[in-house]
Order: C-alpha cells, then structure tokens, then sequence
C-alpha cells in the first residue's frame, strides 16, 4: 500500500509510489491524458492521468469529477520543473471521495459581498492561502520574539467588569444579571503581569464597537500586547522598533514566495531595518503643515493625517508625545512638559497608518487616582488596579499591535478584511 503523504512533502519522495489526499483545482484535457491539478492544503501539483496506465473507470471518472471534488490519487512522483512545485504524479489509481457541486467561486471577476458571502469557500483560493500563510508567520515570529526575550505568556481575561475609556466603543453583555464588556485591550492586566513577573506578553482577540467603515478597521481582531516593568518611553520604542523588525525579516525569510504570489515588492520591506525615524506629534504636526494638510493642532490623527505623514519616511516612523488631553488616562505625563503624554504610536510606511500604540504607564498613585477622576471614571472599578500603585510601584511600559494591520502592510492588501480568516465588520457577523 503506497504511503499517504502531504504535497509540500512530495520532494523527498521523488521516483516513489505515494497516496495525496486532495481537492480537485482544475483540470483539462488533451484527449489521452487528463492533467489534474490538485491541492491539498499544503500545497499544487499536478497529476497525470494517461488512458493507458489506468483503468477505463478511473480514465471516466476524472472527466466527471468537478473543482473541489474530494479525491485520493495513487501515482509515482516525478520530477518535473516545468511544473508546478517542480514535481508530477503519474497517477496509476484514483478513489473519487465526493463530486462537489457546481462551485460559486470561478475564475471570473467576483465582487467583494459576493466573495464575503462565501468567505468560507474564498479561503481556498491561491491568494487567501498566502495571505493567511503570512499571518501564520507573523504571529509565529511573534511569539518567538518574545518567548526568546524572557518574557513570560500572561492570558487576559475577554469579559471585563468596567469600561476603562467609556463605553462608546465597547461591546456589553449579560454577565449572570450584571454587565459585562468585550476586552478591548488586555493592558491593564499585563501591568499587574509586569509588576510580578516583570516582562509579560498576551496575545488574543479584542473588540471595538466602532462605527467605521474604513479599510483599516474590524470589530473584532486580534492583539499582541507586551509589558515591562522599569521601562520608560524611550525604551519602549527600542522594544517595538527591535519587534517590528523581528516580524518584517521573518516574513522576508520564510515566506518571499507568499509575497511573490501577492505580487509583493519585498523591497520595501527590506528597508524595514533598525533605528526608526522618531519625530513629535509637535513636528508630525508640521509635516501636515507643509504639505497644506488642514489640521487641528491638539486633536489626534485620522486615517488621511497618519498617511501624510508617514509618506514621508519609507519605514515605519514612531510618533511620540502627543497631547495628554486625547490619551488615555493611564499615560504618564512628560516630566518635562505635562501637556505631553509619554506616549507613541508606530505609523506604517505606504499609508498603512498605526500599527502600534502604546507609552510610559502612570506609576504615581495620587496622579492616576486624579485622572481616573478627571475621565469621570468610577473608581470603585479601579481598586484592584490602584493597588499596583500601593505595593512597589515602579516605572513601566508597553504597546499593543494589531496583528491584521500588520499582515495588511506587510502584505500590501487594500483592505483589512482579507487579513482575518472570517471578519467581522460594521455590518457583517456571518459566515
């Protein structure tokens, strides 16, 4: 009995009879042979079919088998470079599982609802696969940066009892009677991972019930956040600059043929090289100015502003001391001028826009109790974090990035919905 193998892995079976497990991709014709192009998750190849080398039902069936049909083809593996992976089946049996129905999604233009429908089916495309690949890298390498740093995985809970910022963007629930909301960051409670552990990572989905509509936003994504005790600003952007650029050349090295099939430049991606260009929200601000960019000084950045600015570089640029009167209430103040927050944001080149927010934490126990008050917050809700303040306060930071911002830049895509394997948008739950 031939042995079952994987397509990635056919190389290492060259000259060998194997068994694919597949779907049926396309297929034509030239009379005695049937050339199948198969898939099967890890990978294409195609597999010859020759009238004489098979039975007459076998020769039958591949004229009756449909795209994504469930098959089992048994065949030597040859190689071959003018084909696809550079390697053949020369099929000797093939066991038809199921003849799938006529499929919705054909070579033809398709618009976007219509392939939003059928996400569930648009995931098997060739473009889909490389997207996802690369997400699949850069969440690994992720995680590899961070284990390897000495940091430790600390879960955030998803259901949270008080809306830290308001509740204009949150998500609420039914919790047993009383209300619960959606994360929207896991923040709060990497500060108490950093104050026990002292380096500290979570990475899960969050939540934001923005009404927006733009290319960069989803109501539910997923979000790595790090945070470290005795750690100011300045080191904080070393952290996300050295991050960044962990992600960038993993994704260079393991996956350049993804970014070949999305017709990726890895040029640009190549200049993502250490240090970053750092400016002001000040000297941001005079970017837009010089470029005719109607703008009101002390707001925060839309959409249009954050692509102005970051034109101007062609790596990310960290943005940094933006007004404290638009951040949150657990940023630290500037020492040096307290209308500053200790604060930055990391804008994407190519008009990507933020990909990272995050800053120097409140580590002042009768400031942070006055901000909480000044946010009209409830600070019954904030007992257990004021108590990170009460037993060895010290110095701390960290940042969130949006893993799906991150795959829209790095693998230059229009839209953020494609970066996700089911979004969930504005005015989509389903599939």
């Amino acid at each position: 009995m031939a042995q079952r193998v994987y397509i990635a892995d056919v190389a290492a079976h060259n000259g060998k009879e194997v068994t694919l497990k597949a779907w049926l991709y396309n297929k034509r014709s030239s009379g005695k042979l049937w050339f199948l192009l198969v898939r099967d998750g890890t990978g294409i190849i195609q597999s010859v079919v020759f009238k004489g080398g098979v039975s007459e039902e076998t020769f039958q069936a591949c004229d009756e088998m449909t795209q994504e049909s469930s098959i089992e083809l048994t065949g030597t593996v040859s190689e071959d470079k003018r084909s696809v992976g550079g390697y053949e089946l020369q099929v000797s049996d093939i066991k038809v599982l199921q003849v799938a129905q006529e499929y919705p999604i054909s070579p033809k233009e398709h618009g976007t609802t219509f392939l939003m429908d059928h996400r569930h089916l648009w995931l098997r495309s060739s473009r889909q696969h490389a997207i996802l690949r690369v997400r699949h890298e850069i969440v690994r390498a992720c995680r590899e940066f961070f284990d390897g740093g000495g940091f430790t995985l600390v879960d955030a809970p998803v259901f949270t009892p008080n809306a830290c910022e308001g509740t204009s963007t949150l998500f609420d629930t039914d919790y047993f009677g009383s209300t619960a909301y959606l994360t929207q960051s896991g923040q709060l409670y990497m500060e108490a991972g950093a104050m026990a552990f002292g380096k500290v990572y979570c990475f899960g989905p969050t939540f934001r019930a923005e009404k927006s509509k733009t290319r960069r936003h989803l109501t539910e994504f997923w979000m790595i956040e790090p945070e470290v005790a005795y750690l100011d600003l300045a080191g904080d952007m070393d952290l996300a600059e050295e991050f960044v650029e962990h992600i960038v050349k993993s994704v260079l090295k393991n996956r350049s043929k993804e970014l070949e099939a999305l017709e990726r430049d890895p040029g640009l991606l190549e200049k993502v090289i250490r240090p970053f260009p750092r400016i002001s929200y000040d000297e941001a601000c005079e970017i837009l100015r010089k470029k005719d960019h109607e703008f009101k000084y002390g707001g925060d950045f839309g959409g249009t502003d954050e692509t102005i600015i970051s034109e101007a570089f062609d790596k990310p640029v960290m943005v940094h001391r933006y007004p404290a009167e638009i951040k949150a209430f657990y940023m630290k103040n500037d020492p040096d001028d307290p209308s500053k927050a200790l604060c930055v944001d990391m804008l994407a080149p190519e008009g990507y826009g933020e990909i990272i927010g995050g800053g120097q934490r409140e580590d002042d126990l009768a400031i942070l109790q006055e901000k909480i008050r000044k946010h009209d917050l409830p600070m019954e809700a904030f007992d257990w974090y004021l108590d990170l303040r009460k037993y060895g306060s010290v110095p701390h930071s960290g940042f969130g990035m949006g893993i799906e911002r991150a795959v829209a830049w790095i693998c230059g895509l229009a839209h953020v919905r494609e970066t996700i394997p089911f979004p969930r948008l504005m005015h989509r739950l389903r599939p």
